[in-house]
């Protein structure tokens, strides 16, 4: 059974309506490695060779954070910029992350309707979260589409939030059985229509 770590990053978790309670839904799965990065380094002074340990330890790597700015939140960022270093994960020598998986799991209040070409932000959520994909790419890991709650604020009244927890959860017990057909996946916008295509 593959092991998987999740990187949860929300900069203000008691203002989180969907954030936090996933993420504690799914910090005591077995073989997950559930690390809350703005609890662990609230000053910003990121452990760069524990984080590195960490990644050699593990077989996937799930980003959980809002989406910011059509981004991540500044620690998250942060931990990329320092933690995924020249001829450790990328460069001539660079093969530490080789072959394994990496998938977003975020949380947006836009709609699903307005992540589109034709919505408000004429751009899918995929689309904005391409540097990610593209960054895991050259660090040689294989990349899934994200796992996207859209419309998060209102997703616990309209009956969303439930069903997104379970996928979430199925997410992480696939990546530990190693089960997901990348490239049928990679066929799809998101981890979502990938897994209601499954139904």
């Amino acid at each position: 059974m593959k092991k998987v770590l999740v990187l949860y990053a929300h900069p203000r978790p008691d203002l989180s309506k969907t954030n936090k309670p996933l993420f504690s839904a799914i910090k005591n799965t077995e073989n997950v490695t559930a690390i809350d990065l703005y609890d662990e380094y609230s000053d910003f002074d990121i452990n760069v060779e524990k984080e590195k340990e960490r990644l050699l330890k593990h077989d996937a790597l799930v980003f959980q954070h809002p989406v910011y700015w059509y981004s991540c939140p500044a620690l998250l960022k942060d931990w990329m910029d320092l933690v995924l270093e020249f001829n450790f994960a990328y460069g001539p020598n660079g093969i530490a992350l080789k072959d394994k998986t990496f998938v977003s799991v975020v949380s947006s209040g836009g709609s699903r309707e307005s992540y589109s070409v034709s919505g408000r932000k004429h751009h899918s959520l995929k689309d904005f979260l391409l540097p990610f994909e593209a960054s895991f790419q050259l660090c040689h890991m294989k990349t899934l589409p994200p796992l996207a709650l859209y419309s998060a604020t209102k997703a616990k009244e309209n009956g969303h939030f439930d069903k997104f927890k379970t996928m979430y959860q199925n997410l992480l017990e696939d990546l530990k059985d190693d089960s997901i057909d990348i490239s049928e996946a990679s066929s799809f916008e998101n981890m979502n229509e990938y897994y209601n295509s499954r139904l």
